[in-house]
């Protein structure tokens, strides 16, 4: 495995020069961010100013007509500290998220740029954004959906991880060195097996600037 190259396709996709499945307006709302924002944690050490990315992030979804209502409350069958979550159809689950895990939305799409990268199968498709009633500002994004039929190994997780450079470092989170890259919260309820296949359907994502960008 090539990491220097898998790098190299990373850093272009969360740059917006490449693209991936289901990124095109992912991207062409990071590349707002990123030019009407002062910093980013996900390109400079400094942290962002979360208040005034959401003010942007607002224009932007004003400009652009996305703010997106067309959900099905009533076919709500979950929700952890971070999204709610809505069957759609027996192929797709809607997920409403707020990307409390982030400092930034911008770290945030960027996280769904790396799911997709590495996880097609259950690659996120943003379909826009929902303001609920206390104005909090949620993300609503499509996911295949996946139907267990048995229980999770966790040993067979970590085990595919490894194999893919991934070092367990403690409980349910990852990290691989060569890529700069962590990848947490991967317990039995975010990794789903079918058919004997592993799918990824809750990944947290987060980079290391100063190795993922060296």
């Amino acid at each position: 495995m090539d990491f220097k190259v898998i790098k190299d396709e990373l850093q272009l996709i969360l740059q917006g020069k490449s693209t991936i499945g289901n990124g095109e307006l992912i991207q062409t709302i990071t590349a707002y961010l990123r030019k009407s924002t002062k910093t980013s944690a996900m390109a400079e050490r400094d942290e962002p100013n979360r208040e005034e990315e959401t003010e942007k992030l607002i224009q932007f979804i004003n400009a652009n007509n996305l703010w997106n209502c067309n959900i099905n409350f009533g076919s709500f069958i979950s929700q952890g500290a971070e999204q709610r979550i809505f069957l759609q159809n027996k192929k797709k689950v809607l997920k409403l998220n707020d990307a409390i895990y982030y400092t930034s939305w911008f770290d945030y799409l960027n996280n769904l740029l790396l799911n997709n990268y590495f996880f097609p199968d259950t690659a996120y498709k943003l379909l826009g954004f929902y303001k609920a009633d206390n104005d909090a500002i949620y993300a609503l994004v499509e996911q295949n959906y996946v139907e267990a039929n048995k229980p999770t190994d966790l040993n067979q997780v970590k085990l595919f991880l490894e194999n893919n450079g991934f070092v367990n470092t403690r409980n349910h989170d990852y990290y691989n060195p060569q890529l700069g890259i962590i990848l947490e919260d991967l317990h039995d309820e975010n990794v789903l097996t079918a058919n004997d296949i592993l799918y990824f359907i809750d990944t947290v994502f987060y980079i290391k600037p100063e190795i993922f960008w060296h």
